[in-house]
């Protein structure tokens, strides 16, 4: 038997990133070269290769079976998008079929059981699925989330394998309909289904791909994010195939346990893109033994990419320092803004420059939202990564409360508008009203500020804490808390709760493993002490096992549900004492 071999890297084909009207014109091609999708498997071996010319092939012959079921014109298809070649073949036969792919979330924690069934099957009743597709090792789960829906079919890969082909011809999915419907991670509220259009999706990819991250032959990408998350889809499946080039994945479950095989598959294969939160440098980095570092060579490692909220730049350094032994140099990093509201990436900061940190002062910043330059100790600043610029296509303005747009260095709610932003949610007005305005102005939830033309995130703005008219941003108050022995870098979630009437009232739920209740009395006194010193205030602060803290999709931390817990462990009785009392819960 022959052994597999990862596909090339793009010497021949010549780059095309425009001409396109939709994303079948894209795949097709990249079908002329020989790059495509690789996938490896939890030991870091090469499990299957998925050739832009392969997927084409199988994405029409699936079309057709697609289409025998009669569907309408439009009908959503959900895939439960596990890292395997099942998810692209079904995403582009929806291309071919007229149909529009729903990107499921595969990712199901701990004992989260129902919440994961839950989740999916308000996400298949929200847009209306008409076919739901399932790997193998989520088809038990797939089976009670559709459970008295209306649907035209729901199986397994092999099942849809078997239907007959239907002889018509393809007309795929035309510029103004949709590409793809893409739910948000929910971090805030229920995910909402992102409605893209083909227009919208190519002109955002084209920006990544030339002026983001500006793409060439040589490059190659290797990801381990998952593909029902924006950064995962667009970012890792579609930008490389804009640019005809291939991309090495990695399960999103697989890097949980195995971080440093996302670090080999780069060394190995000369990977030159590659993203990930905070939190996931931060995992490497804590597993990395120096025998691994001495054996990976990451010098070709050019676009080391982090978005989030608000990125934490010590991580991100502590990774550097580490790798740099493996050719990895920190001004690989690359700090980008971005929303699946505009598809994937807003703006991105210079290559080649790592990341440019803004520190501020943090009590002026609290009390005026104005984000001064200060020389102070670590204790009274904060420190912002710059996100760069925005991209062409976009434009941007920082507005205050009451609809003023605000100078340099003020905070305020982050709007946007650009082709790249979406048509609304899904079958949901009244959520897309409240974001979207008739002249094209996206309300992304953001805070943040600006220097120029460069964008600074502080916040979303649903989650800042407001105490006695002061403005604190809960990222400052988990950051304080981290730094306590015992508690783990993520480990923290704050947010405010409030009883009929009172003020709003500061809580920190934090992670530890400790059991011992003289210690656990000790974090407490500790992060009470340093958040009244540098913040002024009181808080409350729960104490919870590790692992409790509740995630989206995207694996970010979800500040709302883990306030819906607390609610939920504390009556408001309780929250009303005494704002000097801290608690001490020893259950999730």
């Amino acid at each position: 038997m022959i052994p597999m071999k990862p596909t090339k890297t793009n010497k021949s084909l010549p780059v095309k990133f425009t001409g396109y009207s939709n994303l079948v014109d894209a795949l097709e091609y990249a079908a002329q070269g020989d790059t495509g999708y690789n996938f490896y498997d939890g030991r870091g071996r090469l499990s299957a290769v998925l050739r832009y010319a392969d997927l084409m092939d199988q994405a029409k012959v699936l079309a057709r079976k697609l289409l025998s079921l009669g569907c309408e014109r439009g009908s959503r298809v959900g895939i439960i998008a596990e890292t395997e070649p099942m998810f692209h073949r079904f995403f582009f036969a929806c291309q071919y079929a007229g149909l529009i792919p729903v990107a499921l979330p595969a990712g199901i924690q701990l004992g989260a059981h129902g919440a994961y069934v839950s989740q999916v099957r308000q996400m298949l009743k929200s847009c209306g699925v008409s076919i739901v597709v399932a790997p193998d090792t989520h088809a038990n789960f797939m089976t009670e989330a559709v459970q008295g829906l209306k649907l035209v079919m729901a199986g397994k890969q092999r099942e849809f394998e078997a239907l007959p082909e239907a002889e018509m011809d393809f007309i795929p999915l035309g510029a103004d309909e949709p590409a793809y419907l893409q739910y948000t991670s929910g971090s805030t509220s229920f995910p909402r289904g992102v409605e893209i259009t083909q227009k919208t999706v190519l002109n955002n990819l084209v920006e990544i791909a030339r002026f983001g991250l500006k793409l060439g032959a040589e490059d190659r990408f290797v990801s381990w994010l998952p593909f029902y998350h924006d950064m995962g889809l667009v970012g890792f499946i579609l930008v490389p195939l804009i640019g005809q080039l291939s991309v090495d994945f990695l399960g999103s479950k697989t890097f949980a346990m195995r971080p440093r095989l996302w670090l080999k598959i780069l060394s190995d294969n000369r990977g030159t893109v590659s993203s990930a939160p905070t939190f996931g440098y931060a995992l490497c980095a804590r597993r990395l033994r120096p025998a691994d570092v001495e054996g990976y060579d990451l010098s070709h490692w050019r676009a080391a990419c982090v978005g989030a909220e608000r990125i934490n730049p010590v991580p991100l350094m502590a990774f550097a320092k580490i790798l740099q032994p493996s050719g990895f140099d920190q001004a690989s990093f690359v700090a980008c803004y971005g929303m699946a509201e505009c598809v994937l990436a807003t703006s991105f900061a210079p290559l080649g420059k790592g990341l440019n940190i803004d520190v501020v002062d943090k009590k002026i910043m609290a009390h005026t939202g104005e984000a001064r330059p200060s020389n102070g100790d670590a204790a009274a600043v904060s420190a912002y990564v710059d996100c760069g610029k925005l991209l062409p296509g976009f434009e941007f303005a920082i507005i205050d409360d009451d609809g003023n747009e605000l100078d340099d260095r003020r905070c305020g709610h982050i709007y946007l508008k650009g082709p790249s932003v979406m048509r609304g949610y899904f079958r949901d007005e009244k959520s897309t009203a409240e974001v979207l305005s008739d002249d094209g102005w996206l309300n992304t939830g953001d805070i943040g500020y600006r220097t120029g033309d460069h964008v600074y995130i502080t916040s979303r703005s649903k989650d800042v804490i407001i105490i006695r008219g002061r403005n604190i941003w809960p990222y400052d108050l988990e950051v304080l808390a981290e730094q306590t022995d015992g508690v783990k870098l993520g480990g923290v979630a704050a947010f405010s709760v409030s009883a009929d009437g009172q003020d709003e009232q500061a809580v920190l739920v934090v992670e530890t493993r400790e059991k011992d209740q003289q210690k656990r009395q000790l974090i407490i006194d500790e992060i009470s002490r340093v958040i009244h010193t540098h913040f002024g205030i009181n808080v409350l602060i729960d104490l919870t096992p590790r692992g409790t803290l509740p995630r989206t999709s995207s694996g970010k931390l979800s500040r709302s549900q883990s306030k819906q817990g607390f609610l939920a462990r504390k009556t408001l009785q309780g929250v009303e004492h005494s704002a000097a009392r801290a608690t001490d819960t020893q259950t999730a």
